[in-house]
C-alpha cells in the first residue's frame, strides 16, 4: 500500500509512529505537508500538485488536520475524494467535529447521550438558556477549541453572565453546556478505529482544575469499557462521519455522554498510558479498507430508473412484525434489506431469518413505488406552551356550550394531553 499521511508536524509523536507503524508493516509511506499542495479543477479532471510537481498516484491518505488550517486542510482532502482515493476521515467529517455546535446539532438527532446545551446570542436570552440547562454551575465553552483552551466553568450564574458578555463582546461564539457534576474532574477517551475501539483511557484532573486534559496536567489511566460506552463512541465517530476518531465522554449517572469528537486525536497519552501499538491498528484498518474501495451507495445505486435507497419503519401493529425478514415478502416486493437498526443497534446484513420487532428501522434498496407505503411519515413534535402564552380562560358558559359540561355539578373540563 501506498500511504500520504497528511501532517505539518513529520517530527510530532503521532506522526512518527503512524510512519514507523506503516514502514514496519512493509507499506511504502510519505508524510506529506498539508499546506504545500495546490488544487487544480478541470472538468472530469480533479489533480493535486506538491510543492509545484505532479502528485503521484496513492492508495489511501490519513489526514491529520490541524485546527487552525480546517479550511484549506479540508480542501486537500476533499480533493483526494474526488480522486477516487481512499481517505481514513473525510472532509465532512473532519469540518464536522471541528465546530462543536455542529457536531452537538448532528448528535442531537439520534438517540445518544449528550450533556444538555444551548446556543444564545441575544443577551436578554442568556438567562433562561442558563435555567434550561440546569442552572448554575454551568460550563462555558468555545465554538473551536483544543486541548481544554476555551472550556470555562461559571459557579454562579452572574459569573456565567459575565464571562459569556466578556466573551460575545470580543466576537466570540459560546455554548452554555449542563455541568455533570458526578463527573466533576474526569472523563474518558475512547480511541475508536473503524467499527471498534482499539484503547481507552480515564483522565483525572489535578487539584482544583476541572478539566481533564493531560495537555492540563490530567493524569491517566487505562479502563475497559463495556459495551455501552464502546458502541456509544463507535456510533458517535460513524454519525460525524469518521473512522479514526477520539471520542471524550461524561460519565454520566445514566450512561455516557458525548463531549467530543476528535478527528486527528493524539497518540501519545493514550499508547503511554494502554502500552498499546494504536498507530499499527491505525494502519492496518486503512490496508484492509484500500483492498475493498467504499462505493457512494447514494450516487451509485440511485442511477437505476425507479429504484434507491430509502429507510423502513416497522411501527407497533404493523402486518410484519413477528415475522422474519424471509416471510415479510420484501424481497418478493423487489425490496433488500440492507441494514437493520434496533434500538441502538446496529446489524449490517441482517440474516432473513431474523424476526423483525415493533420500532425496527430498515435501510434498504429496491423499487420506490413498492417502498412508498413504508416510509415513516414525518411529524413535526408539538412543544408545551410557555404559561405566558397560554390564552385567556373562556368564560364557564362558552366551555359548557363547547364541550357540553355540566359546571352547575362542579365538572371541570379536561383539555386533551400535551403530546410531549
Amino acid at each position: 500500500m501506498k500511504l500520504a499521511v497528511l501532517s505539518c508536524s513529520p517530527r510530532c509523536y503521532s506522526t512518527r509512529r503512524l510512519r514507523e507503524a506503516a514502514e514496519g508493516r512493509g507499506h511504502d509511506v510519505k508524510v506529506l505537508n498539508t499546506l504545500k499542495f495546490a488544487i487544480d479543477l478541470a472538468e472530469g479532471q480533479p489533480d493535486l500538485y506538491y510543492r509545484q510537481k505532479h502528485l503521484t498516484d496513492y492508495d489511501a491518505v490519513l489526514p491529520r488536520i490541524g485546527a487552525s488550517i480546517t479550511y484549506f486542510g479540508t480542501a486537500v482532502v476533499r480533493q483526494f475524494e474526488q480522486m477516487d482515493t481512499f481517505c481514513a476521515n473525510s472532509s465532512g467529517g473532519i469540518s464536522n467535529s471541528r465546530d462543536k455546535l455542529r457536531s452537538l446539532q448532528i448528535l442531537s438527532r439520534h438517540q445518544i447521550g449528550i450533556p444538555q446545551t444551548t446556543f444564545v446570542r441575544d443577551k436578554a436570552d442568556v438567562l433562561p438558556a442558563i435555567e434550561r440547562v440546569g442552572g448554575a454551575p454551568v460550563v462555558i465553552k468555545l465554538l473551536e477549541g483544543t486541548q481544554g483552551i476555551g472550556v470555562l466553568l461559571a459557579e454562579s450564574v452572574k459569573s456565567a453572565e459575565a464571562i459569556i458578555e466578556l466573551l460575545q463582546n470580543q466576537k466570540q461564539n459560546v455554548l452554555i453546556q449542563k455541568f455533570v457534576a458526578e463527573s466533576k474532574g474526569r472523563d474518558i477517551r475512547a480511541f475508536v478505529v473503524g467499527d471498534r475501539v482499539v484503547a481507552a483511557m480515564r483522565r483525572v484532573a489535578q487539584g482544583q482544575e476541572f478539566r481533564s486534559n493531560v495537555h492540563r496536567g490530567g493524569k491517566t489511566e487505562p479502563v475497559l469499557l463495556d459495551e455501552t460506552y464502546c458502541e456509544t463512541a463507535v456510533r458517535a465517530a460513524q454519525i460525524m462521519g469518521l473512522r479514526v476518531a477520539g471520542v471524550d465522554l461524561l460519565e454520566g449517572k445514566d450512561g455516557p455522554l458525548i463531549m467530543e469528537v476528535n478527528s486527528s486525536p493524539g497518540l501519545e497519552g493514550i499508547e503511554s498510558c494502554t502500552q498499546l501499538d494504536i498507530a499499527g491498528a491505525i494502519i492496518d484498518y486503512i490496508a484492509a479498507q484500500v483492498d475493498f474501495p467504499e462505493i457512494d451507495i447514494r450516487q451509485r445505486l440511485t442511477v437505476s430508473r425507479g429504484y434507491g435507497v430509502t429507510e423502513i419503519s416497522i411501527p407497533e401493529g404493523s402486518d410484519y412484525v413477528g415475522k422474519t425478514i424471509v416471510e415479510s415478502g420484501l424481497r418478493d416486493k423487489d425490496i433488500n434489506v440492507l441494514t437493520l437498526y434496533r434500538d441502538a443497534k446496529v446489524i449490517p446484513n441482517p440474516r432473513p431469518e431474523r424476526e423483525l420487532n415493533p420500532g425496527d428501522r430498515l435501510l434498504a434498496f429496491g423499487k420506490l413505488e413498492s417502498m412508498r407505503g413504508l416510509v415513516p411519515t414525518k411529524s413535526r413534535r408539538k412543544r408545551r406552551p410557555n404559561v405566558q402564552e397560554l390564552p385567556e380562560p373562556l368564560p364557564p358558559e362558552t366551555l359548557s356550550q363547547d364541550l357540553d359540561v355540566d359546571h352547575s355539578a362542579g365538572v371541570q373540563p379536561v383539555p386533551p394531553p400535551l403530546e410531549e
